[in-house]
């Protein structure tokens, strides 16, 4: 749709037509879960019921990091065969199942690295599923201790309006949590809407959380003049 009025009225139609009800509601916002400070964490996973039992046993260090690019770095630094090579991917497998799923409030876990350092195992009864579960306990006792924060997503919003409603549009970058980075004259035509006069182009960071009805308070500042695009910059904190 063009805008919320734009949806509303189709939706009125299909209600009018086809007799459903269709629900509207501001897209989710992603989130995401990051550590703030180096911590150590131990998980031990071990039951016995009757024949062979499970036994895992790692120690992990975690910390944050900054490569974007990466949801996990994770490496190992075992020394004298206390956990066998062979238990690292499930080790690394179980942690990347649990950073589905944050500490604070769900979200997924951003920017984390996780370095294996110690543990210990059995002959007969450590398995994978063993040291997963193991990596999982770990997981849950160590981020809880580590500053776990939430991400948002800031957005680069470009707002086209006339030069005399830029106030108006800074003003309201502001009431939304966002900075204006810069405006320029803009010079592009746009015959398709009719449009006279002088314009600016303003370029702003804002929330993700904050663009869902964007549209509507730009064309009720602007008179129905105004547009706007915007796209992913990156994750940030989230106040």
């Amino acid at each position: 749709g063009l805008g919320d009025t734009h949806l509303e009225v189709v939706a009125a139609k299909i209600k009018t037509k086809f007799g459903i009800d269709i629900q509207l509601s501001e897209p989710k916002t992603a989130y995401r879960e990051a550590i703030t400070k180096k911590v150590g964490a131990e998980g031990k996973h071990k039951k016995q019921s009757g024949g062979h039992g499970q036994y895992g046993h790692v120690k992990i260090e975690f910390e944050p990091h900054d490569d974007s690019t990466k949801t996990l770095i994770f490496e190992e630094k075992v020394f004298g065969g206390s956990v066998p090579k062979n238990y690292f991917p499930a080790v690394e497998k179980g942690l990347l199942e649990s950073m589905e799923h944050g500490v604070l409030e769900g979200y997924p876990m951003a920017r984390l690295k996780a370095t294996l350092v110690d543990g210990s195992y059995h002959a007969v009864d450590s398995s994978e599923m063993a040291f997963k579960m193991a990596a999982h306990i770990a997981y849950k006792e160590g981020l809880a201790k580590a500053g776990p924060v939430i991400l948002e997503p800031i957005m680069t919003v470009k707002i086209v309006a006339p030069e005399d409603c830029t106030g108006d549009i800074m003003g309201i970058v502001n009431k939304k949590r966002g900075a204006v980075l810069g405006m320029n004259p803009f010079e592009e035509e746009r015959a398709e809407l009719s449009i006279g006069g002088a314009e600016s182009e303003i370029t702003a960071e804002l929330p993700a959380a904050e663009v869902g009805d964007l549209a509507s308070v730009i064309r009720r500042a602007t008179r129905g003049a105004g547009t706007f695009t915007s796209e992913f910059a990156r994750y940030q904190r989230r106040p």
